[in-house]
């Protein structure tokens, strides 16, 4: 029994000597103060965003991975910018068809005109 217990209190010590050896021991500095990691927003603002932008952008990263605010904020932005793009090429889809219309409309009528001349 008595030497249960010395082999109980040895590993005791042994536990508390590497744990203080890992921990510091309080002897040196402590460490300072990491600044946090953040995105410095590499989109553009003054200008659309283009493809060299988005395959330049590189998020910090965080204990679990990435910001998800960060992230969260480029895909807001991302998302924007392509439904801005669809409905401008909406708008100049509609404006190309209605001026193909108008076009073929005088050019029909200028044949039909043409035909009751004759």
């Amino acid at each position: 029994m008595f030497m249960f217990l010395f082999l109980v209190v040895a590993l005791a010590v042994v536990v508390a000597a590497v744990t203080l050896a890992v921990v510091g021991g309080g002897e040196s500095a402590p460490l300072p103060e990491a600044a946090p990691d953040r995105l410095d927003d590499p989109l553009p603002a003054a200008r659309p965003v283009n493809r060299a932008d988005v395959e330049a952008l590189r998020f910090p990263l965080a204990p679990r991975g990435y910001r998800m605010s960060d992230v969260d904020d480029a895909l807001g932005r991302l998302g924007a910018e392509l439904a801005e793009r669809d409905a401008r090429i909406a708008h100049l889809e509609s404006a190309l068809a209605g001026a193909r219309a108008d076009t073929a409309r005088p050019t029909s009528l200028h044949k039909h005109a043409e035909g009751e001349e004759r």
